[in-house]
């Protein structure tokens, strides 16, 4: 056999064997459902949850999710699952913590090849006969504390309980029914060893709704937060950092997320489990400076480390200037070398064993960067957490051919920023196709150990934060051609599959338009007015997805409106507001350095959308989920002078053109035509009893013209003149559109006079002959009449109207030179000449 056949049988037998794998566990399937097939394994009977089971020595992480579990089910069912025992069982358990697996195992009923040593992964099957008094039980099994949490939460999930119910106020939908289908269910182990998210730049926003919802940054608060983590797969944080000190601020923060599963760091500036506010509250007095306080600083850091040495930890190292700025130049690469030393020395002081046992990360933040580029190193055990730009774009990654670490690579990476060139932190901007490009190439070349994302916040950005912990637990799941799908998944988890598609049409829409440009970037500059109609274009872009979304918005069950308020409506409504805003300040200054007072129009718009700004955070931070999210939208967006947001909103200067003295409006010939909406008339003429009135917006454009009282018949003197300026000579047509009003008059109808130059008048009776017949007036909403007039030159022509009757409601006067075209709404008024 040659070598050729040799690779393909090879391949064919691996081929073979996956399938047969995954035959054995089938990877990332729905296996609950809400109709029984037959042979499906009940969940409940007679509409109430069967019993849950799990060891009293299991983690109390376990005890944790399965209590949470009970819950989904009471939301689900409205019941508690039942406490006597039953046929049927829910098992939950970790491998060498739950007697029963234990014995499950050691009797062959679950294959322990499937979890031994494995990472985090969890197996969901059903197994007959587990116990003598229980006739099949669904089991949910894991490889350790967080696999068997994950197994736990993933069967939340798919009865119906949305990891955002809380976050994003998902309605849960209600079933009597519950049904397992027969197999084994799994999900694997997680590509990505920590994958999890940075709270920061959280004030006011977060930090004004946790102290409002829970006195502040404590466990309450955080126990939210590590739910969240953990429903989503991610077992990793670090904690809010603006003013707070995670372990700091409360005692039990530290305890609760050991317990609960999630590891806990320390930003990429706060280095030895120490929070920066912690050196202010606690520090020795000295120097934030190794040169000047390196005994202050050791004792401050060794604290931080005897306190987390008992939980599970990401210990930061190494050393940035306070405040999450540059050391000093002379602070040097020899400088920081002798500082991780130093602190790996504290390490194993306090830990009792090797520093490399620890594990340690150091991040190349900003010109950290530079001086690993210049050949600083650290141990192999430490973890390389490289960044983006804080936008979302990659600054360096590992060679392909580089020697493997030991502690290999990570990633911080940015959906929220505070820095140059401008702050992001109110609205989601990110586009999950550029988080997909970007964290694959991480992947793909070797960075495994740690993703971690900057997500401010925390709210608005929930998509993208599902989607980087998916990616992060499975980044071969996601490809260029499946993105879409994805956003379509998370959609039908929130608000079913009936609306999904089209949620997720307008999710994918307003994050491409919002990374265009951040909305604190943008202003009245950003886009062109004079080419290619680009401010116009995105503008309407905005407009339409606006319209779109409030026509899904009305037709949803009242149940999903909060959510998808929160997650759709809101940030596109809140967007195209800031668009229209800042394209009224380009219209206005556009005019305003014409002198036109059509700047003042559009200054009036600019102060308007500026207002409804403030109104739309009421409304998000008062009104959505009855007031459940105050602060949440604090943050300030316009008026940015700098990279930072100054203290409150300010609107952007527009300027007003003083108003001239009354002109008289002469229309031109356009194309052989002159339309002139009646309102706009060059002059009028009222008798002592009737005056003419302006109707606003009656009719099918402008508004109506007509007199008043309606009792009162006009005389001779109650007239409108307009003036048009004409090129072409001969027979010409005036056409007049009228509201179709009836002949309510006996029938007699209802006329008009009209003249050219002051000739002799015609009689036009527009609905003398109606006699209550229904079709053509009705369906057009008008009535056209017209009479012929003799042009004999170029230049200036008057045009009198004089009612005869009252009632007549004039829209629109049209002269047709041999150009007039047929239209629905008539011709578009033409222009103007003023003259005083």
């Amino acid at each position: 056999m040659n070598v050729l056949n040799c690779k393909f049988l090879l391949s064919v037998l691996f081929l073979l064997a996956h399938l047969v794998a995954v035959g054995e566990e089938k990877e990332n399937s729905n296996f609950v459902y809400f109709k029984d097939q037959g042979n499906y394994f009940p969940l409940t009977e007679a509409g109430v949850p069967i019993p849950i089971v799990v060891d009293d020595l299991d983690f109390k992480g376990v005890h944790h999710a399965v209590g949470n579990l009970r819950e989904d089910f009471k939301r689900v069912t409205g019941n508690t699952p039942q406490q006597a025992a039953g046929k049927y069982k829910i098992i939950i358990g970790t491998i060498g913590k739950s007697s029963i697996i234990d014995r499950l195992i050691k009797e062959g009923k679950v294959a322990k090849k499937d979890l031994a040593g494995k990472n985090e992964k969890f197996i969901i099957e059903v197994v007959k006969n587990p116990a003598p008094d229980t006739e099949a039980a669904l089991l949910i099994i894991g490889s350790d504390k967080r696999g068997t949490i994950y197994g736990t939460y993933e069967l939340s999930t798919q009865i119906g309980v949305s990891p955002w119910y809380y976050w994003a106020d998902v309605p849960v939908k209600k079933h009597t029914e519950l049904y397992v289908k027969p197999g084994k269910y799994t999900q694997g182990e997680p590509a990505v060893k920590y994958r999890g998210i940075f709270l920061n730049d959280e004030a006011p926003a977060l930090s004004g709704w946790s102290k409002a919802t829970f006195g502040g940054y404590n466990h309450k608060f955080y126990e939210k937060v590590f739910e969240l983590i953990l429903r989503l797969k991610g077992n990793f944080l670090w904690p809010a950092m603006w003013g707070n000190a995670f372990y700091d601020d409360d005692p039990l923060n530290g305890q609760l997320a050991d317990e609960l599963g999630i590891v806990m760091g320390t930003s990429h500036h706060e280095p030895m489990a120490r929070a920066q506010q912690e050196w202010k509250r606690h520090g020795n007095g000295g120097a934030w400076d190794y040169n000047s306080n390196a005994a202050g600083l050791r004792e401050f850091w060794r604290g931080g480390v005897e306190r987390a040495k008992k939980w599970e930890s990401l210990i930061t190292i190494a050393m940035r200037g306070d405040g999450d700025e540059p050391m000093s130049e002379e602070q040097n690469k020899g400088l920081l070398e002798n500082i991780v030393k130093d602190q790996r020395e504290v390490i194993e002081e306090v830990t009792g064993q090797k520093a490399e046992m620890t594990p340690q990360v150091w991040a190349l933040y900003k010109e950290v960067q530079d001086y690993y580029d210049s050949g600083m190193r650290v141990p192999d055990d430490v973890t390389l957490l490289f960044c983006d730009d804080n936008w979302g774009n990659v600054r360096k990654l590992p060679e392909l051919n580089a020697k493997k670490r030991k502690g290999g690579y990570g990633m911080y990476y940015h959906f929220d920023y505070v820095g140059a060139p401008r702050n992001s932190k109110w609205i989601n901007v990110t586009q999950v196709q550029r988080v997909w490009e970007q964290m694959n190439l991480t992947y793909r070349y070797g960075v495994d150990r740690i993703w971690v994302v900057n997500v401010g916040d925390l709210k608005p950005m929930e998509y993208p934060i599902s989607f980087f912990l998916d990616m992060a637990w499975n980044p071969d799941r996601f490809h260029a051609g499946n993105l879409l799908q994805h956003t379509e998944d998370w959609c039908t988890q929130q608000f079913g599959e009936k609306y999904a598609k089209e949620a997720a049409r307008l999710i994918n829409l307003y994050t491409k338009y919002n990374n265009r440009v951040t909305p604190e970037l943008l202003d009245d500059k950003t886009f062109s007015l004079a080419n290619y109609n680009e401010f116009e274009t995105v503008v309407n872009d905005y407009r339409n997805l606006v319209i779109e979304a409030m026509r899904l918005y009305y037709i949803m069950p009242n149940e999903y409106k909060d959510a998808f308020d929160q997650l759709v409506v809101f940030p596109i409504n809140a967007c195209s507001n800031v668009y229209e805003m800042y394209y009224a300040v380009a219209k206005n200054k556009f005019y305003a350095e014409k002198g036109d007072e059509q700047a003042n129009y559009w200054a009036d718009k600019a102060k308007e959308h500026f207002r409804q700004d403030s109104v739309l955070t009421v409304h998000y931070n008062q009104d959505i989920s009855n007031g459940k999210w105050p602060h949440m939208m604090d943050q300030v967006r316009i008026g940015y002078t700098s990279w930072n947001n100054p203290p409150k909103s300010i609107m952007p200067k527009v300027e007003y053109v003083p108003a001239k003295k009354p002109v008289k409006k002469t229309f031109t010939e356009e194309a052989g035509a002159v339309s002139i909406e009646a309102e706009n008339f060059k002059t009028s003429s009222n008798s002592k009893k009737v005056t003419w009135t302006v109707i606003p917006d009656l009719g099918k454009t402008l508004s109506g013209l007509t007199t008043m009282p309606v009792t009162e018949v006009p005389d001779k003197s109650v007239y409108v003149e307009y003036e048009v300026d004409v090129k072409t000579t001969g027979k010409a047509k005036l056409v007049v559109l009228t509201s179709p009003t009836l002949n309510y008059n006996a029938n007699r109808g209802l006329r008009y006079a009209v003249s050219v130059n002051g000739g002799k008048e015609q009689i036009v009776n527009i609905n003398g002959h109606y006699r209550g017949e229904l079709g053509h007036w009705q369906a057009r909403r008008i009535i056209e009449s017209s009479t012929l007039h003799d042009i004999e030159s170029a230049g200036l022509h008057t045009i009198r109207i004089r009612p005869l009757e009252p009632g007549i409601v004039f829209q629109k006067i049209m002269l047709d030179l041999g150009g007039l075209k047929p239209s629905y709404l008539g011709a578009p008024e033409s222009k103007i000449i003023s003259s005083p």
